[in-house]
């Protein structure tokens, strides 16, 4: 490839063409007479399928660098249109394929996994829901570009919701205050459409799963992410685990973190700074510090050097935050250019070393996925958040690139939060699984359980009469609620799982490595549980494996 990301040519599918050329070759696997040729056929659809994913994913990516170009909001709306149409002929293509006398043959070929994921998402879809899936679509970009539309105004600047965070961190607490007043404020001022574009999806949803044939939306949502090896009740017991064993031990590093910054009263804009002289920034400008990224994947190993390299030559990452792009992180895939993209926002804290390292763990895994087919190129996500999160851990000797002589408090920090996130996410489902479960519940009563929650999984959290905080609002600023139902508890399970992959690192470096490679290289060619034994891993849902994560976690913060 030579080309850089800025060249990559957009076009708007023709999408008639594209669907009678689909459902030509949908015919053709039908008529087929032998596995072989049904194998060829295959091949084909998968090469159409590329052109119209690549093309939706250019335009979701240069929509989101800039919310307010006229252009690509408006071919952001085609696709918000049209996908629910293309899941339709896909929906044809997984009929055929389950319906094939040769499915046995084609699954020694194809994998077994591809048949599962089939026959799961074929309950996700019925021409009967396509308005909804399209209503849904609109209002997760309306959420979107609600966001983005953040502009306020501190320390004689217009921030965005990035660009803000970086004072939160302030060692000045009057500043960190202010930030997180104003945070609050911004989302206070647009509460009613917060909660009206949330209580729309929750009702959307529910009608989509009724229609279906589902009592209530979270069975839906679990086969939308293709789980297929645990369930409800699997997740609820690691939920009641984290409890035990997690909460306990986060009390004990803001009791420490309090101590550590000499203060009388521990409140929530206390949470974000560790270190009274202020947390460890990077050092340098973006560019300086994607350079020393190079430098970085250039020794962690050969595979991650190439692939670094060809990132930033062709300039495959978007990290400086602007005015109109869309917050957050992520990290994307373009399958006709078989290259992964990285989107974020650097605002100077060492969260752009985490998006660095856990946005190139996605984006790594991708890089090795590419043979795989378009099923396979991305593992459902608590399976892919290992390769992102193993990342984050596997650079870690390389910190002082970027920290210098900060190198070591970036790593407990990081460490710290690491581990205090699992209640957080732990709750995030929690909240979803009761919202769903109640469908009927009004904006003000999911404020309410929100709050209720929040007291149960982060006992510490004292918003300090911040009144929008204190009657439970907090939630409108993550994202996932909104667009990926039940997607946050895939962070918690693969955090779990990383803290096992991160002891063998001390015992045997190289192991695990190579272990984390064919765990990267099968991409979502298994499910879940059976992608874990190729790293040596162990399942996150065992009581055993989050009590040794804690106990583990405590022993290296010294607590």
């Amino acid at each position: 490839m030579t080309t850089r990301f800025s060249d990559f040519t957009y076009r708007r599918p023709d999408f008639s063409s594209f669907c009678l050329e689909f459902e030509v070759l949908v015919a053709d696997f039908k008529a087929a007479k032998t596995a072989s040729m049904q194998a060829e056929i295959v091949q084909k659809i998968n090469t159409l399928r590329s052109t119209f994913t690549t093309q939706a994913t250019l335009a979701r990516i240069r929509y989101t660098q800039n919310t307010d170009d006229e252009f690509y909001s408006k071919e952001q709306e085609f696709f918000d249109e049209t996908e629910p149409l293309y899941d339709q002929l896909i929906n044809q293509y997984y009929e055929a394929l389950i319906n094939s006398p040769w499915q046995k043959e084609l699954a020694q070929s194809l994998g077994e996994q591809l048949f599962t994921w089939a026959r799961h998402l074929l309950q996700t879809f019925s021409p009967q829901v396509i308005d909804n899936l399209q209503a849904e679509n609109k209002l997760i970009s309306r959420y979107k570009k609600l966001l983005a539309s953040a502009a306020i105004t501190f320390d004689g600047k217009k921030c965005n919701l990035n660009q803000l965070a970086y004072y939160q961190q302030m060692p000045d607490r009057a500043v960190r205050q202010e930030a997180f007043w104003a945070r609050a404020q911004f989302f206070q001022q647009h509460e009613e459409e917060f909660d009206e574009i949330f209580d729309r999806l929750v009702h959307l949803r529910t009608e989509i799963a009724r229609r279906l044939g589902f009592a209530y939306f979270t069975p839906l949502g679990y086969l939308r992410r293709c789980r297929s090896d645990y369930n409800v009740q699997d997740v609820a017991k690691v939920r009641k685990h984290i409890n035990r064993y997690c909460v306990p031990l986060t009390e004990n590093i803001r009791r420490r973190q309090q101590r550590h910054l000499g203060l009388k009263a521990f409140k929530y804009y206390d949470e974000s700074l560790f270190f009274p002289e202020g947390n460890p920034t990077p050092q340098g400008s973006p560019a300086e510090i994607l350079q020393q990224g190079i430098r970085m994947y250039e020794e962690l190993s050969p595979e991650t050097s190439d692939f670094f390299a060809q990132l930033v030559e062709h300039q495959l990452l978007d990290v400086l935050s602007r005015k109109g792009k869309a917050p957050g992180g992520y990290c994307d895939y373009l399958p006709a250019f078989e290259v992964p993209f990285i989107f974020a926002n650097f605002n100077g804290t060492a969260q752009d070393l985490d998006v660095l390292t856990h946005e190139a763990g996605h984006a790594f895994q991708l890089w090795l996925s590419r043979p795989q087919i378009p099923e396979y190129q991305f593992a459902t996500m608590e399976a892919a958040e290992i390769p992102s999160m193993g990342m984050e851990f596997f650079t870690r000797p390389w910190m002082e690139l970027f920290f210098h002589d900060q190198a070591e408090l970036y790593r407990r920090q990081h460490l710290s939060e690491a581990f205090l996130f699992l209640p957080y996410g732990a709750l995030v489902d929690h909240f979803q699984h009761e919202v769903y479960a109640q469908s009927n519940l009004t904006p003000r009563e999911r404020r309410r359980l929100w709050r209720r929650l929040e007291k149960v999984y982060l006992p510490y959290r004292d918003y300090d009469g911040i009144e929008f905080y204190e009657e439970g609002g907090y939630w409108f600023q993550q994202g996932h609620i909104f667009e990926a139902p039940f997607y946050y508890i895939d962070y918690v399970l693969a955090q779990i799982c990383v803290f096992e992959l991160w002891q063998r690192m001390h015992s045997d470096r190289e192991q695990a490595w190579q272990d984390y490679l064919a765990f990267c290289r099968a991409g979502g060619s298994l499910s879940f549980l059976n992608l874990l034994p190729l790293a040596q891993l162990s399942s996150p849902f065992g009581e055993t494996a989050v009590k040794n994560s804690t106990e583990y976690v405590q022993q290296r913060l010294e607590l």
